[in-house]
This record gives structure tokens, sequence and C-alpha cells, in this order.
């Protein structure tokens, strides 16, 4: 755009040439915000008064090369294209507002650069233009692009699409595009499952001499939309670059393999709602679409503008005639022309009666961005002439001076003002339009082909990192082919909690396999890379999605195995007590006086004791029981074995001293019972001493052994010595066994080694089983494995040396006497 920013009385009206390149006839509403711009500032008597802004409008018809040379023509003073030359009608540029994509606004900012001219770009630009040593007169009435792609990317996490296409641009931005984009999503576990460019799309001529579109298509991109299985495909470029793309995606409407419907997420330079086509096609295929866009406010009185807009006002304008023609059907008849056959247009067209594929009366961002760009530039006209003014009067001087474009730059920075539509425009140090907000706008058809742009989300920059991204999935119409469920777009299908995903070989990351979860391991995401351990007071539900906490347990009184076993405890005691009765009754007998009365009666309390202990492992650990149990038990046992030893030996040398001159006779007698007693039990007694006074046992924590139990149990404190223990018992009772055994042939009508070896048989079988079934048991049943040996060995003792007395004494009082007893052996009684 040209300016000539002087005073109305002095020269022409100020004139604004503008560069407008367009791909399809929307962009002619860049036009009219160019329009309503100036017509607004032009009314404003408060912004440039006495000075008038114009305008004129340049198109490239898609060919770069005409780039420079109208760039070059808007260098001219003169109608001719002479630069450097002052000849002819004075015609000087305050500003360029254009191009419509980056490789436009790179070729006319290489020109204008040199010459100081200030551009204002509204379309998109590469990252090396906000270097601002590269292009120091170049501004940029866009956002800086990036946040929008990091928005782009939020999206992507948000809706968790990690397996993605990529189509961009056929040119260097394209590329940079794709480069970029790919670095920061393979960051992040997004995998782009190809990246394909846009169809080129140029002019040819056709036989009548008229310019005509044809496009060609690289790849086999349409081959590559039908197979793979990503349903979210980012397409980056402007408009223009799309109309490829949407070509190449109409030529399968009629083939048998056609693409089926993606969510399709562009940038906000691009659009797909261009009509094309006469059924517009492409408004009902890329329903469901999301794009970005720049944030902004309805601009007032705009739409009424466009309402109100009369051609016949600008009908020296060749681009709106060529509109009216084509959206219309008529013909507006310029000054130059004289009335054809063609229709005429009557000044009853409405711009808002054209449907929004050919017009939308909602300021697009690129309108919007021309129409900030007009402001920018009068605020900046506008600041700089009141400092020449204020200039002029100090030095008394009231002579016109001209326009230097190089002095609108320093103006032109720190322009800040607010627009009508109430957002703030300044430029930043890169020379960037100061905003960081995009909103996400969903695209929505119906059935008469007409649609709407439904704001859904919004990407704040300025908010903290994880809350940049604010959007309503509720209100997201997502293309029909997924029946309004949130679309998937992943290589594999998600690995649900519980389970872990494993990479398959030579592929991306977002391809693997789903596998179960270790035993004892969860997972609580989904896709999730590796399973975790549940802390020690918790376990892995059924699911394995979590941890659920333990429950506390330990052989109680209070379940069906505790009940049994206390029964089966008290019952024994009870039946020992009553035997050790009944022998006290009947101690007179030749049967209780016989093998030394006394050592019967402590071999049954001992017993007695041995039940009673068992009741001691029931019920929950607790320091005291922990510390009593295994010592009480080792010691209790080591008494009752004891007692059995001596009874053995007793019979022994009873049975050999009745040889006459034995040797042996001397130590019959109750003595020697007492000591070997005494002696057997000492040593069990300091084993058991040792142990607490070195590693006593201690209330412990299992939470290992039991799948989603907490076992409350006795740590042994030292395992050598509880098998020392029970070594030592094994020693005595296998002693005992020993001696029974040797002497289970001594005549005799009532032999008690035979009883004895039967016995020790019995306690011997009990406690070489208890080894490896105490080993193999866990939780509670470890317990309840020892409680049922020390009843079983004890009332194995009970059954196997007192049953035959008792039967004796209460059925057979007849066999209880003396005679009966000694009936083939003289045998001395010891009692």
């Amino acid at each position: 755009m040209g300016i000539y920013p002087e005073e109305l009385f002095i020269t022409p009206p100020l004139s604004f040439s503008t560069f407008v390149f367009q791909s399809v006839r929307k962009n002619y509403q860049h036009i009219f915000a160019l329009h309503f711009a100036v017509d607004e500032i032009n009314k404003d008597v408060s912004l440039l008064p006495n000075i008038t802004l114009g305008f004129q409008i340049y198109e490239n018809l898609f060919q770069p090369s005409v780039n420079y040379d109208v760039t070059l023509s808007l260098l001219s003073e003169g109608e001719r294209a002479f630069p450097n030359f002052k000849c002819g009608k004075r015609k000087k540029m305050a500003a360029v507002i254009g191009g419509l994509n980056a490789e436009m606004s790179m070729q006319i900012a290489t020109i204008l650069g040199l010459y100081h001219i200030p551009q204002l770009t509204y379309g998109s630009f590469k990252p090396v233009i906000y270097d601002t040593s590269h292009f120091p007169f170049t501004y940029q009435m866009f956002p800086n692009e990036s946040f929008q792609y990091e928005g782009i990317v939020e999206l992507l996490k948000y809706f968790r699409w990690i397996w993605i296409g990529l189509i961009v641009s056929n040119d260097n931005s394209g590329e940079e595009f794709a480069q970029n984009l790919k670095a920061v999503l393979n960051d992040i576990g997004i995998c782009v499952a190809f990246t394909e460019k846009t169809p080129l799309m140029f002019l040819v001529s056709s036989p009548q001499m008229t310019p005509e579109f044809n496009f060609v298509s690289t790849g086999n991109l349409l081959m590559i939309l039908h197979k793979t299985k990503a349903n979210v495909i980012v397409v980056h470029g402007d408009t223009s670059s799309l109309q490829g793309l949407i070509m190449l995606l109409y030529t399968q409407k009629t083939t048998v393999q056609k693409v089926k419907e993606k969510v399709w997420i562009t940038s906000t330079h691009g659009d797909f709602t261009s009509k094309i086509f006469p059924d517009d096609w492409n408004i009902k295929y890329f329903h469901g679409s999301l794009f970005m866009a720049i944030h902004k406010n309805t601009v007032p009185g705009f739409r009424t503008f466009l309402h109100r807009y009369d051609p016949y006002q600008h009908k020296d304008s060749l681009f709106m005639r060529q509109f009216w023609n084509d959206a219309f059907s008529c013909t507006v008849i310029n000054s130059y022309e004289t009335k054809e056959s063609r229709k005429q247009c009557e000044r009853r067209e409405n711009l808002g009666s054209l449907p929004g594929t050919v017009f939308e009366m909602s300021m697009s961002d690129q309108s919007y961005s021309i129409y900030n760009a007009v402001y920018a530039v009068a605020h900046a006209l506008h600041a700089m002439h009141l400092q020449k003014q204020t200039v002029r009067i100090k030095a008394n001087r009231l002579a016109h001076q001209g326009l230097n474009v190089w002095e609108l730059h320093p103006f032109l920075k720190k322009t800040h003002f607010n627009n009508s539509a109430g957002n703030e425009i300044f430029f930043n140090e890169n020379l960037e339009l100061q905003s960081g907000s995009y909103d996400i706008v969903n695209l929505v058809s119906f059935p008469n082909t007409s649609f709407i742009r439904v704001r859904v989300g919004m990407v704040d920059s300025q908010a903290a990192f994880d809350q940049r991204l604010h959007i309503n999935t509720d209100v997201i119409q997502w293309p029909k082919a997924f029946n309004q469920t949130l679309p998937q777009s992943m290589c594999s299908e998600r690995c649900h909690p519980g389970y872990y995903r494993k990479v398959r070989k030579e592929e991306q990351s977002c391809c693997y396999d789903c596998f179960r979860c270790q035993k004892r391991m969860i997972s609580k995401q989904t896709d999730a890379y590796k399973c975790y351990k549940c802390p020690d007071h918790k376990h892995p539900n059924k699911d394995q999605d979590s941890c659920i906490s333990k429950v506390l347990t330990f052989l109680g009184y209070n379940e069906l195995l505790g009940i049994g076993l206390a029964a089966s405890a008290f019952s024994f005691s009870l039946l020992t007590t009553i035997v050790l009765l009944t022998f006290v009754k009947h101690r007179n007998t030749p049967i209780v006086k016989a093998n030394n009365r006394d050592l019967t009666y402590l071999l049954l309390i001992s017993l007695l004791l041995c039940f009673l202990c068992s009741l001691m492992f029931i019920g929950r650990p607790s320091k005291i029981t922990c510390l009593l149990r295994q010592t009480a038990f080792g010691n209790v046992f080591s008494l009752a074995l004891s007692c059995v030893l001596a009874k053995t030996i007793t019979v022994v040398l009873a049975f050999r001293a009745t040889n006459p001159g034995n040797k042996m006779r001397k130590w019959v007698g109750k003595s020697l019972p007492r000591y070997l007693i005494l002696l057997c039990s000492i040593v069990q007694v300091v084993i058991c001493a040792i142990w607490l006074g070195t590693s006593p046992p201690f209330p412990d924590l299992d939470m290992v052994s039991q799948t989603g139990q907490i076992v409350v149990q006795c740590n042994e404190g030292s395992e050598m010595m509880f098998y020392t223990v029970l070594a030592y018992m094994g020693v005595q009772a296998l002693v005992s066994f020993t001696m029974a055994y040797l002497a289970r042939k001594l005549p005799s009508t009532f032999n008690e080694t035979k009883f004895i070896t039967f016995s020790m048989l019995v306690f011997c079988s009990v406690w070489v089983t208890f080894i490896p079934t105490y080993l193999s048991s866990k939780g509670k049943y470890v317990v309840a494995v020892e409680i049922f040996c020390i009843l079983a060995s004890s009332a194995g003792l009970l059954s196997c040396i007192f049953a035959p007395k008792i039967y004796i004494i209460l059925l057979k009082p007849n066999m209880n006497t003396r005679g009966h007893l000694f009936k083939n052996n003289s045998c001395i009684q010891s009692h």
C-alpha cells in the first residue's frame, strides 16, 4: 500500500497501495476489511485530521515473479516502473501491507527493505523474519506462530492422539514446520505416521486463453490416507496451498476405496471452506475439523458495513467489479464503460445473502490483521504528524514538510492502541504483534452445505505451562464416521491399566504390544511403559491397576482353624488331667508303682504343659508371647522327653540289675532318674537362655508371603537357635527311641519299653514331617503346623504310653496285681 500523508488542502487525497494476493474468492473479504478500516479512519476526526487515506490493490496471479514487478512499480513515483527516479505524478508510499504467505512476504521484504519502506505482513512468516537484523522494516500483524503450533501440540496431548499424519505446504516453510513439529512430538511420545506435501497447484492457459487451475500430486497421498491408521491429520499451509489437497481428495469421491473421514487440524492460515466444487463437497468432508484462529473480539460495524456496501461507490475498482460479477452474476458498470447486454447490478444485492463457502460476514483472521495493520499505520502517521507540527510551531515555520518513509519506523514501533473490538494492539521487540492467545475453532457443517465456526477452546501463552489449553469437549462436533465419540488415533490398541507396552522391533515407539503386569505389580496408567510394585502395606487388586490395603491376619480364636486347634489343646489337656488324677487315685496299684511312680506323674504334668503351651501360639502375637512360646515349648517338651528317657533307662537298668553280681544294681533307685532329668532339662534351658540373650524373638509383620495379607507373626530372631532347640529335642527323642527299641524284647508281662518305642516312633515321625511342612507353609499356617505337631506328638506320647495302663486300671483290674505283673519274670520294682 502506498501512503501519501499530506494535508488535504495542499495535495490530493492520501494514496494507500496494498497487496492482497488471493487464491479463492473468499479472500475478497480482505479488500472489504481494508475498505472498512480506511473509511472508519477517514471519518474519525480525532485520528489524522485533515488527512484522507487511500489505497491501491494488486494481485500476483499465483506467479512469484509478479511480486517483484508490482513491488518495483510501487517504488516508482510515475505511472511506469522506474525506481529511483522522480518524474511525473507524485505518488509516495507510506507503507505496504502484504503478502498472504511466507514466500510472498519474503520477496516483497527483500526489495522494500532496501528503501526502508515499512511492510506490515498479515500472512505467515518464516522464523528468520523474527530476527529484526535481517528485516528491520517488516512488521508481523500475526502473533508469533510458535504459540499456535504449541497449541496444536497441546491439543494432540489433551486428546491423546499419538499416531498422526502430517501434510505440509510444498515449500521451505512446510519443510521447516515438519522438522520442528516432529522434533517436539518425538519428545512427548507422539509419532508421525507419514509426512507428505500438498499437491502443487498452478495456472495454465486454456484454449480460450483464460487462466485455469491445475495441480500435480506428489507421492501416493491418496493411498497413504486410505491405508493409514491415523485418524488425525495435521495440515500446515495457507488457503492457496490447501486447494491442491482439496482437489486431490475430491478425485476419490467416486472411487470404490474412499478415504474415510479424518479429524483435520489446521493452522490459522488454512481454510477448507472455500467454494471450489458445485456441490460444496469439501464442506461436508471436513465437518468436525479443528483449526487455530487468532483470539479476537467482534469488530463492531463490520457486518453492517458489508450489508450496506454499495459497489457503485467503488465501481472503478477492478476487484470489486470482478467479485460482484462472480458472486451475483451481474455487472457493475463503471464510468469508462457503456451499458451492454450483460445483466447490470441494481444495488439490491446483499453480501449477507451469499453462502458461507463464497463469502463470510464474520471477519476472518487475515482480514482482522489487515484491519489492525491499517490502524497501526494510521496511528503511527498521526503520532509523526503531531511531532512534526510541534517542531514547526516551535521553529515558527509554517512550511509543509513532505513524508520520508524511513521517518515512520520509530512511530510504528511504538504504536500502542486499543482497536474498536477492544483488543490491545502493539509490537514487541521482534516487531511481532504482541498477542499470544489463539482460539480453537470447530467446523460444523449442515445438510444444506451451510456451516458455522464454533469456538471450543483457547490456547493462552500467558498462562502457566500446564494451564495453557482450555477446551470444552462437550460442544465439539466430530466427523460423522465417529458417531460423536472421541476419535482414537493410534498405531496400536491402548494398553489398559494392569498392562504395560513393549515397542515392536524396528517400528516407532507408538507401535507396541501389550503384556500383563507381573505378579504383585501394577500399572495405573493407560499405555504404561512399565509396571510398579505396590508399597509393602498394599497389594495389587484383581485387575492389577491399583494398590489396595492388605488385611492384617494371624491365627486367632475367632476363626475355625484357631477354634479347632484351641479346642483340641483343651481336650487333650483335660484328658491328661484325667489320666493324672486316675494315676494318683490308683497310686498304690502295681501298674502305677512299676517303673517309678514319680516319673509317671512328672511326665503327665509335662505333657499337660505341652498341650497348654500350644495356646500361646494362637491369637495376635505380642512381645511377651513371642518371647515365651518357643522357649516354653522347647523346655516343656525337653522335660517330657527327659522323663521318657529316664523311664526307658530305668526299665533297662531294672532288668539288668536282676542278674547276680551285676554292677548296675547300684544305679537302680530314684536318684538316677532325677539327675538324668535335671541334666537333660538344664541343657535346653541353657540353649533357650542363650537364644533370649543374643537374638530373642519379637513381633513382626510378614508383608510378602501371603497375597493381600499382612501376617502378624513372631520373628524367631535367630533361626539357628530355633532349629538348635528342635535339634536337641530330636537328639533326646532319638536316644529314647534307641534305648526303648533295644529293650523292647525284655521278658515281662507288661514291658513298658514297647510302648515307649512306639510313642517315640510316633513322636519322631511327627517332627520329621514337621520340618518340610513348616518350611513350605506361609502366613498363619506356619503357626498352625507347629501347633498341630505339638498336639500330635504330645498326644502320641500320652496315648502310646498311658492308654494301655488306663485300660488295665479301669477295665481290667484283675490284671493290676503283682502276681500277674511279674508272673513271667521276677522284676525289680522301682517305685
